[in-house]
């Protein structure tokens, strides 16, 4: 398939378009940065992840990957069309979308543009709040009267793994209101042999800010364990190796006690899906105990700085 990535020099495009050529797809991806743009196309990453420089130098090679500041000829070649910009906080803790509506707008006019239209899957690959698939299509159908759907397909990869997440994940969710939009995009990952989740928008939508909020609450969890272990003369460690041999846990899950969660995505999307409760009158009271916990933890007196 012929694909586009809509910010495709940061992180998540970058590595998602990367490893979607090295599954046999046409790649092109997008940004506004020339000096990276030139830089990519001699295979040199701006980001640091393992075996990303290896897959972006082979489908470089093999004319399955190119990078490109124009986003109109990008658009206008491709079938499916992935927006993967950032969704920072905003200051009441909500997520940012106007690098979205600027995404969506973009692609409206490069497919006004076109002189044959034709039909188009546009995908969500960002970290977005509930109904922003909805909010995509709005701004799209306002200018363009050609067809097209619009898929939620969120991205769960970790920092320092990412290639290897992306190519061996523990499962793809894809959500779409057209059976025409879920048979391609499944056709699109099936070489991945993964389970594939299909369902609505919403839901695929709101299963990326669950896991990574549950992944948090864990976090939490085991840290006001870890406080109330040191003075009560428990050993942490034992506590959560414990509870990780019972398989309702798992050998997987996240008990390593700590300073607490950070990094780009746990305490955004915690903010955000606790800022969409508050809009909709449900008080996700869990949630708001993570993140004070998360607050206070690195005060805690076990708490060593690191020299």
């Amino acid at each position: 398939m012929k694909i586009t990535m809509i910010g495709g020099v940061g992180y998540v495009g970058l590595v998602s378009g990367a490893c979607l050529a090295d599954l046999g797809n046409q790649v092109i991806c997008t940004g506004r940065d020339q000096q990276k743009i030139d830089r990519l196309k001699e295979g040199i990453s701006p980001i640091y992840e393992p075996g990303l420089e290896e897959v972006l130098a082979h489908n470089i090679r093999e004319g399955r990957l190119d990078f490109t500041t124009n986003n109109q000829e990008a658009i206008q070649a491709s079938d499916i069309i992935f927006i993967t910009v950032g969704t920072p906080s905003a200051a009441d803790g909500s997520a940012d979308l106007s690098q979205i509506d600027t995404a969506a707008r973009e692609i409206a006019a490069a497919l006004n543009a076109e002189t044959e239209p034709r039909y188009r899957i546009i995908v969500n690959k960002s970290t977005v709040p509930i109904g922003t698939g909805e909010r995509v299509r709005s701004i799209i159908a306002e200018t363009y009267a050609g067809e097209f759907d619009v898929v939620s397909n969120p991205e769960f990869l970790r920092e320092g793994s990412a290639v290897e997440d992306f190519s061996k994940p523990d499962r793809v969710v894809i959500g779409a209101e057209s059976a025409k939009a879920l048979e391609l995009m499944t056709e699109l990952y099936v070489p991945q042999q993964a389970p594939i989740l299909t369902t609505n928008l919403k839901t695929a939508e709101m299963i990326k800010y669950a896991s990574n909020s549950f992944l948090a609450t864990s976090i939490s969890f085991i840290n006001s364990l870890a406080n109330l272990c040191e003075v009560v003369g428990a050993d942490v460690t034992k506590v959560a190796e414990g509870m990780r041999y019972d398989a309702r846990i798992g050998a997987r899950a996240f008990l390593d006690a700590g300073i607490g969660y950070g990094g780009a995505c746990f305490p955004k999307d915690v903010k955000a899906l606790v800022h969409i409760g508050q809009e909709n009158q449900i008080p996700l009271t869990i949630l708001e105990a993570v993140e004070a916990v998360n607050q206070l933890q690195r005060w805690q007196p076990w708490i060593r700085p690191i020299s």
